[in-house]
């Protein structure tokens, strides 16, 4: 376990927007500042993971990823990102056993959210 927190110390923070039920989609633009990654990141693992995600696209051909889309990168950012898998790998591990896989990656998320609030309490206590 400290291998995840010490790889991916980086949380996964979800914009205020996401709580919106208003809002259905994210811009490509969006989505990457959520998951801290370039815009040609996110492109990538949408052309890679087709199969997958299926982000609209407006008649210029723009990207925009529903809540669901972003659950199913979360779970592929866990997978590249943290656990270090290949393209290939996390193809494999999404395909044979999709539901683990991102039950692991939201408990991971949850745990990191958690222990930043932790960290930020520990500073307000040392500070006085």
């Amino acid at each position: 376990m400290s291998d995840i927190n010490e790889e991916m110390d980086q949380r996964i923070p979800l914009p205020e927007s996401y709580n919106d039920k208003d809002r259905l989609y994210y811009s490509i633009g969006e989505t990457a500042s959520i998951f801290q990654v370039p815009v040609s990141t996110i492109r990538f693992w949408s052309n890679e993971f087709d199969h997958v995600l299926k982000p609209r696209t407006n008649k210029k051909g723009n990207r925009f990823f529903s809540k669901n889309d972003i659950a199913i990168l979360r779970t592929i950012y866990y997978l590249t990102r943290v656990k270090g898998y290949s393209i290939q790998r996390t193809k494999e591990a999404i395909k044979n056993n999709f539901i683990q896989e991102a039950d692991n990656a939201t408990i991971v998320a949850s745990l990191l959210e958690i222990k930043g609030v932790l960290l930020r309490f520990l500073k307000i206590l040392e500070d006085k």
